[in-house]
């Protein structure tokens, strides 16, 4: 768990529909579609909007949400294989405006900024989990010769 006096340690107390894990597997979900599979584009003279100072940031890495929602599934499938969908939904995550709901806490607790352009919606109906998670697999018995 984490530090009761860290931003995360309060955001669980105040909305308890996702559990810790829920927000470590986005921010992993996010290091992996930055580092992994290089998703996302060095954004100059697109400030994220949190404070003043940090407008002044003008170049990193930016993850739209649907690129977002798109690098989760395949790290889920990646880590949890055909128990993806199974392991979200003990998370609370059913569908990817759960992710748009755990990055937008993540975002007003200060843990995740954004851009201008960035909006809770983006994150509504990407992709159906039921369609995302189903991996197509065949058992195949041994011919009996």
């Amino acid at each position: 768990m984490t530090d009761p006096s860290h931003p995360i340690s309060e955001l669980l107390r105040q909305d308890d529909r996702y559990p810790f894990e829920a927000y470590v597997f986005v921010f992993d979900a996010l290091r992996f579609a930055q580092e992994v599979i290089e998703m996302g584009a060095q954004r100059a003279g697109e400030p994220f909007q949190e404070t003043e100072e940090e407008e002044e940031h003008t170049a990193e890495q930016h993850i739209s949400g649907q690129e977002l929602c798109e690098a989760a599934r395949l790290f889920a499938l990646s880590q949890y294989g055909y128990m993806a969908k199974t392991v979200l939904g003990n998370w609370g995550i059913h569908k990817t405006g759960d992710f748009g709901e755990i990055v937008f806490n993540l975002i007003r607790i200060g843990q995740m900024r954004k851009t201008s352009h960035d909006r809770r919606e983006d994150f509504n109906d990407v992709y159906d989990f039921d369609v995302a998670f189903r991996q197509d697999f065949k058992i195949t018995l041994p011919s009996e010769d």
